[in-house]
């Protein structure tokens, strides 16, 4: 496959495929779904770690130079700084829990507004996380395949909140389910924009690969974490670093088994 199909491959499974799979973990009782859900976002965020730490910024440091590691650095701040305005801002809503701020209940009004101020965030999320899978494909088919794989544990449970979100601001679940998924195909978009942009721009790679690897430290360390961290009990304690390894050692797995250009 070239890359662009690569490209188009793991936005699709990192956009729709998570929606469709948190939706159909949705339809699972209440308790089951509430239990289940901190142990995903406990793999998730060791995806992201690896895929961050292992990955992008090791390759964008290598691709840049020794003379130029401070200006990865920089991109990788610049790109923490960013998500963090983008959060403030809530064009990046995450929300990885059934009982998190925009999930107690409101007045309608308020429910809808929620409601649809999620979707666009989403949107915009989704997108930049296909410039992101771009970024890394065309570095490498092996960071890729990582990054693809670390945005698509990480949506997942992060649709699962997003669809209780449209749910609770009135939608029916059919509503729900193809607004929540047309969303999640802006990842395409951002896919081929970042493929045909940054082909043009090569030079640009590793600080994109620095601002890419800055999203999925941001999610693991500023959204994730903290939720974990409100699980108390040495039993979810001790399965939550279990799941994190586990998720660090799929994304070593990756680097390990699949071969570099």
């Amino acid at each position: 496959m070239n890359t662009l199909t690569w490209i188009v491959l793991f936005t699709v499974l990192g956009g729709a495929l998570s929606a469709l799979v948190a939706s159909s973990f949705l339809l699972l009782q209440e308790r089951v779904r509430t239990r289940a859900l901190p142990y995903l976002v406990a793999f998730a965020t060791g995806a992201l770690l690896g895929a961050a730490l292992l990955g992008l910024l090791p390759e964008a440091i290598e691709l840049s130079g020794r003379h130029h590691i401070q200006t990865v650095g920089v991109s990788l701040l610049g790109g923490i700084a960013l998500f963090f305005v983008l959060e403030k801002l809530v064009l990046w809503r995450h929300c990885h829990e059934d009982h998190c701020e925009t999930h107690v209940p409101h007045v309608d009004p308020r429910d809808q507004a929620s409601a649809a101020l999620m979707l666009v965030g989403e949107g915009v999320h989704n997108a930049l996380d296909g410039v992101l899978i771009a970024a890394a494909f065309l570095t490498d088919i092996n960071l890729g395949i990582m990054a693809g794989l670390a945005v698509m544990t990480h949506e997942i449970p992060s649709e699962v909140g997003n669809f209780a979100v449209l749910l609770h601001g009135g939608m029916s679940r059919a509503r729900a389910l193809v607004s929540n998924l047309a969303t999640s195909l802006t990842s395409i978009l951002g896919g081929i924009v970042g493929y045909f942009a940054l082909s043009h721009a090569l030079a640009a790679l590793p600080y994109a690969l620095g601002v890419s690897a800055a999203s999925l430290l941001y999610v693991a360390v500023a959204d994730l974490i903290p939720g974990l961290h409100r699980k108390l009990d040495p039993r979810d304690s001790f399965w939550q670093v279990v799941l994190m390894s586990a998720g660090v050692l799929v994304i070593w797995g990756v680097e390990l088994i699949v071969p570099h250009h």
